[in-house]
């Protein structure tokens, strides 16, 4: 007889999900799929497990996949990021976390599964603030509406500023600790936003993995979990981390919360889920040596 749990990660060629599927796939007792389209610039198809199995497919279109098994957990990570980008095309956004939100909720509720949502900080600076923000929290919103509608077992985890392997580094969807780090690295300057006293609250996605994978055991229904080290940095404070670093700063983009800062203690409460990583550290065994 088979006991391994049957675990769906959608969005798990990504950054965030292609670290929980290598993980989930170290545990070994556990049979994992996995579910992309592939459509963000942040996913790779290099980073398939070899252990993992792979569908090809929109989150919208969940509800009509076939050669699935019955799924007994599910780890919503699939949507699309970023602010910035959200501005451009708000629509897209909109239909994407909220609409495939809700195709991933009636899922779970034909599988009885259990489901972890992957939510935004920035939340916390004003659910309207940007398009992205508000499709975020209505994915919330809709996990709330199908947990009091239908009795869905769900959770949601709100991550802070993530970094680490396989962080996006080009384009719209770099962030700025990998951004940092690759124009440091290429002897280029780099670049503040504004004046550069916005504080953010970084967390290493391996703490992310570990957090995720803790929640989706418990047997809690509705709860947010904040994913942060409670720790915060201004982007003045982290360009420090970079020695003889030349510094250019350029206009404040739309959106842009002030400050982010989790308060884990709920996290730590039910879970005993504490971040772990320094960003010091990382940073000063990433860059090269000046």
């Amino acid at each position: 007889m088979n006991s391994k749990k049957n675990i769906l990660v959608t969005g798990g060629l990504g950054f965030v999900g292609s670290n929980l599927v290598d993980k989930l796939v170290k545990l070994k007792n556990n049979n994992v799929y996995v579910l992309d389209n592939l459509s963000s610039i942040s996913c790779s198809i290099n980073y398939k497990n070899k252990d993992a199995n792979y569908i090809i497919q929109d989150i919208r279109n969940i509800n009509n996949i076939k050669n699935l098994p019955n799924i007994d957990t599910v780890f919503h990570l699939a949507g699309l990021a970023r602010i910035q980008p959200s501005f451009d095309d708000p629509l897209e956004y909109i239909d994407v976390n909220i609409k495939g939100t809700a195709s991933v909720c009636q899922f779970v509720k034909d599988n009885n599964a259990r489901l972890v949502y992957s939510s935004s900080s920035s939340i916390n600076n004003g659910e309207y603030k940007t398009p992205y923000t508000f499709s975020k929290w209505a994915g919330e919103e809709v996990l709330n509406t199908w947990i009091e509608c239908y009795k869905i077992n769900a959770s949601t985890c709100r991550f802070y500023n993530v970094y680490g392997f396989r962080e996006p580094e080009d384009g719209e969807y770099a962030t700025v600790v990998r951004k940092f780090i690759r124009k440091y690295n290429n002897n280029e300057s780099l670049t503040v936003v504004g004046d550069g006293e916005q504080r953010r609250d970084f967390t290493n996605v391996c703490d992310i993995v570990d957090g995720l994978i803790q929640v989706a055991k418990q047997e809690d229904i509705g709860s947010v979990f904040h994913l942060g080290r409670g720790v915060n940095y201004s982007i003045n404070e982290l360009v420090k981390f970079f020695p003889k670093a030349i510094i250019e700063y350029v206009s404040l983009r739309k959106g842009e919360g002030q400050i982010t800062l989790a308060d884990y203690s709920l996290t730590f409460e039910k879970i005993g889920w504490k971040a772990k990583s320094n960003l010091e550290n990382f940073i000063k065994n990433t860059i090269k040596q000046k």
